[in-house]
């Protein structure tokens, strides 16, 4: 689907010197932007959208499309200024308006604002994580759909190309994803890195002196050169980065780096080349010579001089070229596999499969499991029923428990090491690399038709928050599964033990924190992830055994609404009654709460046990059901092995908040629990009091 043969024209030449020119003006215009990366990479960008990568401007989600992701999200105008000359919906106009209220053209890429833009970048490295997870992607997506077609030949195989800078290069996710891909073997995956010795701080070599494409080499990719400084004269020689291409696309057995050697901001008078050209505006004088260079008229601003009909109609050509190609070989395809073209359907209609609910366990009231056991009975259950979910952990699978029972490794060939072992396997092997992790999910999901969640513990969670906030920024369902949820860890010790962060997390917007108290509330929250489609999740589980409180019809039907009554208040006769006191718990401290109620109730204080595996679904319930729930009325207390920051917006002032505000120990969990208050008499005594405020 791309072009083998360079066939750039004098047209193409003077588009690119107008992308560069349209680059500086925006910037100006805005008085703040990014110009220098924008401006020197302009014939990349033009190479990859005009003559390399596949694409459809009137149809940018096409299923047959390459992604492409520009790490070094700061040169946003590099991509915007291509989506303007190929025609995917924006126009000159978007360009002035650059990094102002309700533009089309914010100060980084935003997934699901702009048309064609694959993914939210800024976080220097996050995008080129986010590329590994499209390529893995890729190949699952065709074991998945397409499982005889050889390699390389299906319909559903496509390139993932990404554009890094030194700042990737340096972020430590970056270097997590590139060893993973390598080890991967993703032959679909081409990085460009621009290699232009300019970083906010200056040169980079203060920081930076490394042999990147030794590391690279390391790292199992393949490596090629093209140096544009080469021979004394500064010469864009997209020849020889076509070429580079070329051999990047026809390597199948390893990503490729292409270390491509530029001059910031070239061909700017007297910035090129500098750190002032890569943060800040040029300055009238200087976009005037920068024009002058180009040769183009120095006082026209935004001007393109006639070559968007040249740019939109080439683009439109390739993909109508490409587009007929891929649909004949689409229809041949639907028309061989019925049933996979059903499951394609229903992946692109975002709906659940039929059967959902039936395939969940189910355990019965009062038998004993830990969460993170029951999570991985529920995956396995889910398994056959949805293919589209897979995933795996960060070397902690027999911890996590997040291997599916009878499901391959997703490996290359020759690194499977048991049967169901391969390129299509689904059982994920992140190794220790937690926040490339979260960053290959979200690069997964946002391929578009697959599901993927990735373990680790909640204390490490940490490590992988910045791809957690981009995956709630960009309102995406990747699922990250943490155990080992509190104090209850026991004697791994306060390295281990979760504290503050689950109001850490509950701090991000749009990201569900979900914490069941038991097994069947744990397949619950299972099924309530799968069927949300704009929310990323983060299900919370447990190390220890947690005795089955709610049944599997309580749990159905009150997890998904957040909270619910697990244990209603009654009266002296036994029947149902309005409560004097209500105790709201999460995950294990709910069957504390449920104790805490028993010596209540024998008390004769109605006591009403709320669980509350989710407060963000719970927020979105109506004011019926919440108040509902917890009655105005009546006095309330929290119970949550954590932090007490957030609990008190739901117990109100006159409530009882039972607690932890230290770090932990090591010594046996049930110790820690009783040190720190997470028993019975404790939280009846608090109940007590918060009875007695008036």
């Amino acid at each position: 689907m791309t072009s083998e043969q360079l066939a750039l024209s004098d047209a193409d030449l003077k588009a690119i010197s107008i992308a560069k020119a349209l680059a500086a003006d925006a910037v100006e215009t805005a008085g703040s932007g990014h110009p220098g990366t924008a401006i020197s990479l302009a014939p990349v960008a033009y190479l990859l959208y005009q003559q390399e990568m596949a694409g459809d401007p009137s149809d940018p989600r096409w299923l047959g499309r390459d992604r492409f992701v520009l790490s070094a999200g700061h040169a946003s105008l590099l991509q915007y200024v291509q989506l303007v000359m190929a025609g995917y919906g924006l126009e000159v106009s978007d360009l002035e308006a650059l990094r102002t209220a309700g533009s089309l053209t914010p100060g980084h890429p935003e997934f699901g604002h702009t048309a064609g833009v694959e993914t939210t970048t800024g976080p220097l490295g996050a995008g080129m994580a986010n590329a590994v997870g499209m390529a893995m992607a890729a190949r699952y997506e065709h074991g998945l759909l397409d499982p005889q077609a050889a390699p390389g030949e299906s319909v559903f195989d496509h390139y993932v190309y990404t554009i890094v800078g030194d700042g990737c290069m340096q972020e430590g996710v970056s270097s997590e994803a590139a060893s993973l891909a390598g080890t991967q073997r993703l032959g679909n995956l081409i990085a460009i890195y621009d290699d232009n010795d300019i970083s906010i701080e200056g040169d980079t070599d203060i920081a930076f002196d490394e042999d990147p494409s030794a590391r690279f080499r390391a790292y199992g990719w393949q490596v090629l050169e093209v140096d544009w400084t080469a021979g004394g004269e500064y010469r864009e020689d997209l020849e020889a980065l076509h070429e580079a291409l070329v051999q990047a696309r026809a390597e199948t057995s390893r990503p490729t780096l292409i270390r491509l050697r530029t001059i910031i901001a070239w061909p700017s008078p007297t910035k090129q080349g500098q750190a002032s050209s890569h943060g800040a505006k040029l300055g009238a004088e200087e976009v005037a010579g920068l024009k002058r260079a180009l040769g183009l008229d120095p006082e026209a601003r935004f001007a393109t001089d006639g070559v968007l009909e040249h740019t939109r109609a080439r683009a439109a050509r390739r993909a109508a070229a490409a587009r007929e190609q891929w649909d004949a070989r689409f229809e041949t395809w639907r028309t061989s596999n019925p049933e996979r073209a059903a499951l394609l359907d229903r992946l692109l209609s975002g709906e659940p499969p039929a059967g959902l609910d039936e395939a969940l366990p189910v355990w019965e009231v009062g038998e004993s499991l830990a969460t993170r056991a029951a999570s991985g009975k529920v995956l396995s259950a889910l398994a056959p029923v949805v293919p589209e979910l897979w995933g795996g952990s960060a070397d902690l699978a027999g911890s996590n428990n997040t291997t599916m029972a009878g499901q391959g490794s997703f490996l290359p060939a020759e690194l499977a090491k048991a049967p169901g072992d391969g390129p299509y396997g689904r059982t994920l092997h992140f190794g220790v690399r937690e926040h490339a992790m979260g960053s290959v999910i979200n690069g997964i999901v946002l391929d578009g038709l697959t599901r993927a969640y990735g373990g680790t513990f909640l204390v490490f969670a940490d490590y992988m928050r910045p791809a957690v906030r981009l995956a709630a920024l960009m309102r995406i369902p990747s699922t990250f599964v943490w155990s080992h949820d509190s104090i209850g860890v026991g004697e791994d010790g306060p390295t281990h033990q979760p504290i503050e962060h689950l109001a850490a997390l509950r701090a991000i917007p749009g990201l569900d924190v979900v914490r069941p108290a038991d097994a069947n509330e744990t397949a619950a929250a299972w099924a309530a992830i799968l069927r949300r489609r704009h929310h990323p999740a983060g299900i919370i589980l447990s190390r220890q055994n947690l005795p089955v409180l709610a049944s599997s019809e309580q749990a159905g039907s009150g997890v998904a609404r957040g909270a619910y009554v697990l244990r209603e208040a009654t009266g002296p006769d036994g029947a149902p009654t309005a409560p004097e006191v209500v105790i709201i718990a999460t995950g294990s401290e709910v069957a504390v709460a449920d104790a805490a109620r028993e010596l209540l109730q024998a008390e004769g204080t109605a006591t009403r046990v709320v669980s509350a595996p989710c407060l963000e679904w719970f927020a979105e319930q109506d004011e019926d059901y919440r108040d509902s729930v917890l009655p105005a009325d009546a006095a309330r207390v929290s119970v949550e092995a954590g932090i007490a920051l957030g609990w008190r917006e739901i117990v109100g002032q006159g409530g009882q908040i039972v607690s932890i505000e230290e770090f932990g120990a090591s010594a046996p969990g049930t110790y820690l629990f009783e040190q720190h208050g997470f028993t019975a008499d404790n939280v009846a005594a608090r109940a007590r009091q918060a009875l007695a405020r008036p």
